[in-house]
C-alpha cells in the first residue's frame, strides 16, 4: 500500500496535482472538518464501491484516502478495498484529520454545533 506524510499530500493540495482526495468518515466527522478539496464517501456506508466510481474517472486516477488519526483504521480498509478493486493508483494519508490539524493546515468545516465544544 501507498503511504503519503501530510508534508507530501499538502504539496500535492498546493500544486493543483490533479487527483481525487476522499474523507472516509461518517457524514457528522465530515462536516465538522475535513481538508479542503476531499469529498466525503464514508466506508461503512452502503454502496462504497459505487460512489467512488461515481467520483472517480477511472481506474488510474490517483486516489488518496483518510480518515481520523494514525490510529484509525478506516483508511487503511478502504485502500484495500479500492486496490482489490482494480484502482491502481491508491494512497493512504494515515495520519488524517487529527494529523493535518496539529500541523496548522487549512480544513473546511460544513456546520457548526453551538450547542456544543465539538468543533
Amino acid at each position: 500500500m501507498n503511504v503519503l506524510k501530510k508534508e507530501e499530500l499538502k504539496k500535492m493540495i498546493d500544486s493543483g496535482e490533479n487527483f481525487v482526495l476522499i474523507d472516509v468518515l461518517d457524514k457528522k466527522d465530515f462536516e465538522r472538518h475535513h481538508i479542503p478539496g476531499a469529498v466525503n464517501i464514508p466506508v461503512h456506508g452502503d454502496n462504497f464501491m459505487e460512489k467512488v466510481a461515481e467520483k472517480v474517472p477511472g481506474k488510474n486516477t490517483k486516489i488518496v484516502v483518510y480518515c481520523a488519526s494514525f490510529e484509525c483504521q478506516a483508511s487503511p480498509g478502504a485502500a484495500k478495498k479500492l486496490t482489490e478493486a482494480g484502482y491502481t493508483n491508491v494512497f493512504d494519508y494515515e495520519g488524517g484529520i487529527k494529523d493535518w490539524k496539529q500541523a496548522n493546515y487549512p480544513v473546511e468545516i460544513i456546520t457548526t454545533h453551538s450547542h456544543c465544544s465539538c468543533c
